[in-house]
This record gives structure tokens, C-alpha cells and sequence, in this order.
């Protein structure tokens, strides 16, 4: 799957000593499936899976909003689901997640959703702040030295 890049780097990611579980490549499902914690893809795919899910769910919020109020009976089903739909709401709330990080070796971007409000921009915010004072940036480099020099290793094992 992928260019020739990806899969490159899916065959060193494979190979390298990470402390990390390399799962590989993954499947539309396995991103809302919890089946990874951590999904890297590139920004036009990325975009994709996220208007898509935005779309879902708006797309099912709709839904649920007509059919509450398409009887006297469904009013009355959702004053009793109401605090069960309140949870779930909260749940998938996006201003919760605001923010798409882009690593880079000398500092943090969080770049937060065009559409968003004050809670998801300071959300975002929180997210940078948390990577910077946790070092995110130093911790990244290292393991990006490190994946070098073993990948480095394992073309001079595969020239031999």
C-alpha cells in the first residue's frame, strides 16, 4: 500500500527497534475502532478521514434530532435517552481533540480546525503546551537519530 516512501518507511518502521508496536497500514475502520492509537498519514488523506468522521456525525445527529421529533412517543423516548445522548455528545465532541499536530525536530505545531470556538482553540493550546513541557520535541529527535543509525545498520546488513 503507498508510494515507494511509505512503504519504505513501513519497512524500516518494521525492522527498527522503536519502542513502539508498528501496527502498519490500517483500514478505514481501524481509526474509530480503536485497533491503533496513533495514526500518520499524509495532510490530503488526513483531511479525508476527518471530514468524513465530521460528516458521520453530523450525518447521524440529524438523523437522531428527526426522528425525536417525529412523534409525541419519540419526544417522550428522548427525555428518557436525553442523559445517555448528553454523555455521547460530550464524547464526540471535536472541540475536545481540536488540533492536529505536526512534529517537527525544532519545536511543536498544533494547527486547530478553521471552524473551531474559544474551548477548541484552548484546547489545542493545552495540547502544545503539555508536548512542550513534556519534551516532545527533544524525544523525537532522539528516537529520529536512533532509527537512523539503525537504518543505517540494516542496509549494510542487507548489502552483505
Amino acid at each position: 500500500k503507498g508510494n515507494e516512501a511509505v512503504r519504505a518507511a513501513s519497512t524500516v518502521l518494521r525492522a527498527s527497534e522503536l519502542p513502539i508496536t508498528f501496527y502498519g497500514f490500517v483500514e478505514g475502520d481501524d481509526i474509530p475502532n480503536g485497533t491503533v492509537d496513533v495514526v500518520v498519514t499524509d495532510g490530503f488523506s488526513g483531511n479525508v478521514a476527518l471530514k468524513t468522521a465530521e460528516g458521520t456525525v453530523a450525518l447521524y445527529t440529524d438523523f437522531l434530532r428527526e426522528s425525536f421529533k417525529s412523534s409525541w412517543l419519540a419526544r417522550m423516548g428522548y427525555l428518557l435517552a436525553k442523559p445517555a445522548l448528553t454523555k455521547l455528545r460530550t464524547r464526540l465532541d471535536p472541540r475536545r481533540y481540536n488540533g492536529a499536530i505536526f512534529l517537527g525536530l525544532n519545536g511543536i505545531t498544533v494547527k486547530s480546525h478553521g471552524g473551531t470556538d474559544a474551548v477548541g482553540f484552548a484546547n489545542a493550546i493545552g495540547v502544545a503546551v503539555d508536548m512542550i513541557a513534556n519534551g516532545f520535541s527533544a524525544k523525537i529527535r532522539d528516537e529520529l537519530e536512533r532509527l537512523g543509525a539503525e537504518r543505517q545498520s540494516i542496509r549494510q546488513t542487507a548489502a552483505l
